[in-house]
Formats: structure tokens, sequence, C-alpha cells
């Protein structure tokens, strides 16, 4: 053809097409999920036999589409999803929604009336003989099937997200911090949830923690798809009830989808240091009161909320594999031992311990994980992660809104402060925790990678 009827044929093509074709960006679209995650009567919750159905435990997630691979975030009212738990559920979700493992993050919002969730402690126990007494497999696995075709049914009915909307709210008198220290800087107690010595929680100041609860809405227009809210507490008024329930913040996550008429997630952030010890006695009538609380929290952040446009360049997802310090406490022959004495008690736990020692002396890694939301970065982090990590995430990274779901990886256990493993205190205890001291500076080393702090190197 002759290169002078090029140029005007071009021309005419590009007039004749839309221009949103040519100059629009790509879109950010939203899909939700939920399963019924709540075990059948007899199966094994966290602590004892379940005896009834308080309220339906759930499984629930969104998956985020762009221009990149989606990314799949869900948390589950269990107490904890660890080793080969963990890692089955995300790959299943990933195979489910067509992205990779590494795009997926799976929570739990810590209930302890609740199941805990980890196959690979399973594998152990079943040649010991006693499979299926850490959990019901049969219905875990179920769960995870159950869930896998559920995302895979949300991806077809994806909603296309114009706008995000960030807001944030104080809860009033709700979450305390459990290290109670004397003037040398010991722990002196550890303030649970409740118990006989109530008036001295109550006492004692509230401590460090993170008052606010943080909000993240997907709007289509004018219309919102579904809410996201991150608060740093342990999610206990009472249990080890044989109740299956979500507790107060699955109360509450009910109480304001009902109210929004929006499918709501909720993540329990770093809040392992964290509990509502100060203000609750521990008797049935509290439960409904802290969710009150926190459910008025999250409408402060609703009512606080700003919107601000959207398109598939505002959606980002990094990912830092970290190999954490395996606290010298943790040896693979003493677990052996007590695992092979049936008067051992929480055997399936020793089991799970054994199974992180294995990996971390592997030299396996776990997935630290970070999305990015035009203004927004949320952190999705391993283990009981202690408060002072979220405080400093959000303090590395002003200029932004920052939130952080923890409760991922679950076989760590606590994870404190370096300074935190000096002074005593249950969280740092060798029964709790099982990673060394020099796990902060793993930590928030990654953590500024992800948050692309100035001066370290740029994420995975």
């Amino acid at each position: 053809m002759n290169a002078k009827l090029i140029l005007p044929i071009v021309l005419l093509l590009l007039i004749g097409l839309p221009a949103s074709s040519c100059l629009a960006p790509e879109t950010i679209s939203v899909a939700t999920f939920e399963v019924d995650a709540t075990p059948p009567v007899g199966s094994p919750l966290a602590y004892d036999p379940m005896k009834e159905v308080v309220m339906p435990l759930s499984c629930r997630g969104i998956v985020l589409l762009g221009s990149d691979q989606p990314i799949v975030l869900c948390c589950v009212d269990w107490i904890g999803i660890s080793n080969d738990g963990n890692k089955v559920f995300r790959q299943r979700l990933a195979e489910a929604a067509g992205t990779t493992a590494q795009r997926v993050a799976v929570h739990t919002v810590h209930q302890h009336d609740a199941p805990r969730l980890d196959f690979s402690a399973e594998e152990i126990m079943a040649k010991q003989g006693e499979s299926g007494t850490m959990f019901n497999v049969e219905h875990a696995r179920s769960v995870v099937d159950n869930a896998s075709a559920a995302v895979a049914e949300a991806v077809k009915r994806a909603q296309p997200v114009t706008h995000i909307g960030l807001g944030e709210g104080i809860v009033d008198k709700v979450a305390s911090n459990r290290r109670i220290q004397g003037p040398d800087g010991k722990v002196m107690w550890t303030r649970y949830t409740s118990g006989a010595s109530q008036e001295r929680n109550r006492e004692a100041p509230i401590g460090l923690i993170d008052p606010m609860v943080k909000l993240i809405t997907f709007f289509q227009d004018d219309r919102p798809l579904a809410a996201l809210t991150y608060y740093a507490c342990h999610p206990q008024s009472y249990y080890r009830t044989g109740g299956a329930n979500p507790d107060f913040p699955g109360m509450a996550r009910q109480m304001r989808q009902e109210t929004t008429g929006t499918f709501h997630l909720h993540f329990t952030g770093a809040g392992g240091n964290i509990g509502a010890g100060k203000w609750n006695d521990g008797s049935p009538p509290y439960r409904q009161i802290l969710a009150d609380r926190l459910g008025a929290g999250m409408q402060k952040a609703w009512d606080s909320m700003r919107r601000t446009p959207v398109n598939a360049g505002d959606l980002g997802w990094a990912v830092e594999p970290v190999a954490l310090p395996l606290g010298e406490h943790v040896v693979i022959a003493d677990l052996e031992k007590r695992l092979a004495d049936p008067e051992t008690q929480d055997r399936p736990g020793v089991a799970k311990t054994l199974t992180w020692a294995r990996r971390c002396l592997a030299g396996d890694t776990i997935d630290l994980q970070c999305l990015r939301l035009g203004s927004a970065r949320v952190l999705h982090m391993p283990g009981e992660l202690c408060v002072e990590y979220q405080l400093s995430a959000q303090n590395i990274r002003q200029d932004l809104f920052v939130a952080m779901a923890a409760y991922g990886e679950y076989a760590p256990g606590y994870i404190c402060t370096e300074i935190a493993y000096t002074q005593g205190g249950y969280e740092a205890g060798h029964g709790a925790s099982h990673v060394a001291p020099e796990v902060e500076a793993v930590l928030t080393g990654a953590m500024e990678k992800l948050l692309e702090v100035s001066g370290s190197s740029e994420p995975k």
C-alpha cells in the first residue's frame, strides 16, 4: 500500500472508535464469596468438643480483578490456620480464581470457641493413630472445597468498582493491653479476657493499643459493594463453652452488614498482646456490649469515609517472602519426645509446633503481603502479632492509610518485639511464642520494603 495512504486510513479508523476504547484506563472489579464454616456437633473446637451452634461460623472474602492476576482475600471464623492448612487453603483458592498462591491471603478472626486447621499436624497425629483429634478433617476439607467453588462462581459475577472509600473510627472501651508491667519494665501479670483478678485488670491503665478501626469500602458509583474492616484486639468475650460462635467481632460484622446492606469482611489486626480484659467481666451480656462498642466504631469509620475514584492502575500487590528465626527453646528432639508421650497435653499442638520447627530449619519461608489501593496499604501478616508492629507500620508511612491483618500463617504463635522477650509475660513465653527475638528485625525490614520506605530495597 502507498505509504501516503496509511496515515489517513489510520486516522479514519481511530475517529470511528469510541473515545473510551482508546483512552479509558482499565477498571477494578470486586467479587464477594461466603460459605458456612461451622463444624458438626461433636467436632473438636480449639479447646473443647463442640456441644452446640450458638451462631454460625463464616468463611468469607473478596476477589479483586484488575490488569494483573486476581487477588483473593479470605478470613475464617476459626482460631488459626497453620502449616499445610494455610498452604493448601491458599493454593485451592488460587486455582479457583485463576491466580497464584502468593496472591492469596488467608486469615482467621481468632475466635476461641471455633476450630483450628493444620493438615501437617493431622498427618503426624494420623501416624500416631489419632486422626481427627485436632479438628474434624472431613469438615475442614469440605470448607476448603466449598470456598474454592464459591470463589470460582464469584469471579463470574464480579462488579466494576469506580471508587473506594477510606475511613477510621475510635472504638471506645474494648481494647486494652494485656501485658501489665511494673516499674522495672517486667511483666507483673497478664490481663486475660476475664477472671478472678478482674478488679486489678480494670484499675490498671489501658496501656499501648491502636484504638482505631480502619475501613475500606468498594463502590460502584454511589452503591457500596463490599466493606473491609481491621481492628487489633483478641476477639474474646468469654469462651470454652463448647458452643461454636464468632464472638463479638463476628456479631459486629453481621450488625454492620445488615445496617448498610453491604457485604462485610472483618480482619483482626495485630492484637496478640491486646484484649478486652479491662472492660469485660466475662459474663454473657458483655459479648453483646463489646459487639455494640465495636459496631459503633465501625459506624464512625463509615461516617468519616472519603471516596476517591480508582482504576486498575491504583490496584497493586507486593510479596516479601521471609524466613522467621526459630526460638532457641524450640528443639525438635524435645518435641518428638513430648509427642510420643501419651500423657502430654495438647499433643496436636505439639505436632503443629514440630512441623513449624522442621520448616524453619529447612529454610522454608512465609509470604508477607501488601495490598495497594490508591493511597491505602494493607499489610497481611502472620501469627499472633503484637500491636507494636501495626503502630510501627502506620508510623513509617504517615502519608498513607495503613491497615493490618494479622493471624495469617498461625504456626509461629505469638510474635513479640525484641525487648518483650526480656520482659517476660505469657506472650513472650516458651509455650506461646515459637520464634526468636530477632524476629522483629526480620519483620520490620520486610514491612519497610512492602511499604516502599525510602532506602529499603524494592519488594519482590
